[in-house]
């Protein structure tokens, strides 16, 4: 009932901000004042404002209340998808049955929704119906739910990347999306840079490509601009796949220079640079990243809800161009069809519900306090040189002289300990320093201390 009451009093304040009578920048009253108002518990009256500050209509200001967002613009209704009007090639089929432009539909290759209606599944998923919207067991719309690209597009245009929802790509997580890009761009041979260290997976899909994989030397600041000038300029490669912001595997963030400096070099070398993002949500909106400087120009971003929500529910998404999301929407549908609407619906519901928003404050904490507990832990046990994490889940820890990564790994293996040694990450391990990537939320576990702590005693590990 409280939900239920919430959710009325939201969309009430929504309207009057929408009718104009509620301007940009005005005060709302306080929880107690509002829940007095409109005789409901101060519980309830946090729950309609957590929903408006989820869904856009409200900003919270720390110590002062909530106030009036402003306006975002139009997306979706702004730009309309182009489409094939008849089933000419296998792409236009797809679309159309994924679409649903015609009322007539001799042509689909599933059965009517209707037939689906009272379903086991149905009952079983209880799925939240908003507004008498009627929840469809079929494909969906290709580029994913609509309503969840709104969302994803708001909270972007937050960080300064100034989007619509038809630049938005849903898809199952963020490898799915770095798989579509390779898919798109990459044809057997073509020299691509990537960061090393850096996202191992990555280097599988592209050899799966057969690209010719090149890694750019990673430091604390970024991409080293001297390495990556020769390398590009050796090997002209059509694509870089960075990771600006909270890098995985060595936690460490680019500097606002850093960032400027590679859209240059992009610029002049003519690369496109591919920015993986996936700690966004972790980090404060105002955070200098790629996309927000080049406007995705010469920029494609990916996200992902994997880090910060869950992992089973593999979604994420591509913002670009809106060219490149309709060729990369046929890609999509050429590989899986479509991504999930039920998966998609539910996150759509947490954000709007505020949920979300409450989860990603606390885990804020969380990895804030495990992070210094770890630099504390691990500088007590004699290790150093390593960087402080930048708002993500990973550590660089460099591993004392004579410690060879690969073999202390398989050692700690022996005892119940999983290692990430840093050969797995690099793709020049003659050159790379031995080190591990720590998880911040493992690491005060007292038996890796007391293994580590041992190995830094004993020295050399081969």
């Amino acid at each position: 009932m409280r939900i239920a009451r919430a959710e009325q009093i939201a969309r009430n304040i929504a309207q009057q901000v929408e009718r104009g009578h509620l301007v940009p920048g005005a005060r709302l009253g306080s929880v107690r004042q509002a829940a007095s108002e409109f005789g409901v518990s101060k519980n309830t009256m946090v729950e309609a404002y957590d929903r408006l500050v989820a869904q856009g209509y409200l900003e919270p200001r720390r110590g002062s209340g909530f106030y009036v967002a402003r306006p975002r613009p139009k997306t979706s209704a702004a730009i309309r998808p182009a489409h094939v009007s008849e089933a000419i090639d296998l792409v236009s089929l797809l679309r159309e049955q994924l679409n649903q432009h015609y009322a007539v539909r001799v042509g689909d290759g599933r059965p009517p929704a209707a037939w689906m209606e009272g379903s086991e599944l149905g009952r079983h998923l209880r799925l939240s119906i908003r507004g008498g919207e009627r929840i469809e067991h079929g494909y969906g719309a290709p580029q994913g739910y609509g309503p969840l690209r709104e969302m994803i597009a708001g909270r972007l245009i937050e960080r300064s990347v100034h989007v619509t929802a038809e630049q938005i790509l849903l898809t199952f997580g963020a490898n799915h999306a770095l798989d579509l890009i390779v898919r798109h761009f990459i044809e057997p041979g073509d020299a691509v840079l990537v960061d090393s260290p850096g996202y191992y997976p990555l280097f599988g899909k592209l050899r799966l490509a057969r690209a010719n994989v090149i890694g750019v030397r990673r430091t604390a600041d970024g991409p080293d601009p001297e390495d990556l000038e020769a390398k590009a300029a050796q090997h002209r490669p059509r694509l870089f796949f960075t990771q600006t912001l909270a890098h995985n595997p060595t936690g460490t963030s680019m500097t606002p220079a850093g960032i400027h400096r590679l859209l240059q070099q992009a610029e002049r070398l003519g690369m496109i640079l591919v920015e993986d993002d996936p700690f966004a949500d972790l980090l404060p909106p105002i955070t200098p990243r790629l996309a927000a400087l080049d406007q995705l120009e010469r920029v494609i971003y990916v996200g992902t809800f994997s880090k910060t929500l869950s992992a089973s529910l593999r979604t994420g998404y591509i913002a670009a161009a809106p060219a490149l999301i309709r060729s990369l929407t046929d890609v999509k549908m050429l590989t899986v069809v479509n991504s999930s609407g039920y998966v998609e619906r539910l996150i759509h519901d947490l954000m709007a519900d505020g949920h979300y928003r409450h989860h990603l404050n606390r885990l804020r904490e969380r990895v804030a306090r495990a992070s210094a507990q770890a630099m504390s832990d691990l500088t007590g046990i004699g290790l150093q040189d390593f960087s402080a994490p930048a708002g993500g889940y990973y550590l660089w820890c460099p591993l004392p002289e004579g410690v060879d990564d690969v073999a202390l790994a398989r050692r700690a293996s022996e005892e119940g300990i999983f290692l990430a040694p840093s050969s797995i990450f690099s793709l020049d391990r003659e050159a790379h320093r031995p080190a591990l990537r720590i998880n911040v939320a493992y690491a005060e576990d007292p038996a890796f201390l007391d293994f580590m702590r041992q190995t830094c005693a004993e020295g050399a590990v081969a």
